[in-house]
């Protein structure tokens, strides 16, 4: 009944809005309901009314872990072991699993740039280094060149009249041959 304990919780923040310890559990609730952006400002506001609270602290913490802020959700940790240092929970589950998180991230960071400079260094060798001036080049180039040689000297275009009449003519001597007097459009 999570969604009936945040009307009961707004409706005590009304009567008394600078309880810190109202605000912390309110912070609790919506962490449950996976609000973390709501959860995290009600920690924060529970922070603000009471800094020296351990425990609003620690809450905060959770709920920057449940937004992915782990170097944050590490900070809020070690306040809160500062304020009370013997605090069992804060050190064996809180920030020793944020710690862990961090650790994964570091390595999933550390792998994603060595994989990206693999692919790079990959890439790179992929692309063979050819020599322009081998005689296997020279030739295929002779060849393309003299068949555009060919085909530029029938030069064929495609004449359209005015009327709409449509013409494949072949040039020659520069002399074009047009089916109507008037030329509407010349292509290649």
């Amino acid at each position: 009944r999570y969604r009936e304990a945040l009307v009961k919780w707004d409706e005590a923040l009304q009567l008394t809005p600078e309880d810190a310890t109202l605000y912390e559990m309110k912070s609790q609730v919506l962490m449950s309901l996976h609000e973390m952006f709501p959860a995290v400002h009600a920690a924060e506001m529970a922070v603000q009314r009471n800094p020296r609270s351990w425990d609003a602290w620690q809450t905060l913490g959770r709920a920057q872990l449940g937004l992915g802020e782990i170097a944050l959700a590490i900070r809020s940790f070690q306040v809160s072991l500062h304020i009370f240092p013997m605090n069992p929970e804060v050190w064996k589950e809180d920030l020793s699993w944020a710690r862990k998180l961090q650790e994964q991230q570091k390595a999933t960071k550390t792998e994603s740039v060595q994989a990206l400079a693999k692919g790079k260094e990959l890439a790179q060798e992929s692309i063979p280094d050819y020599d322009f001036e081998s005689d296997e080049i020279v030739a295929v180039c002779a060849a393309i060149a003299e068949k555009e040689k060919a085909l530029s000297a029938a030069k064929t275009m495609v004449i359209v009249s005015a009327s709409g009449t449509v013409e494949t003519v072949t040039e020659q001597d520069n002399c074009p041959a047009t089916p109507d007097e008037t030329l509407f459009i010349r292509a290649r």
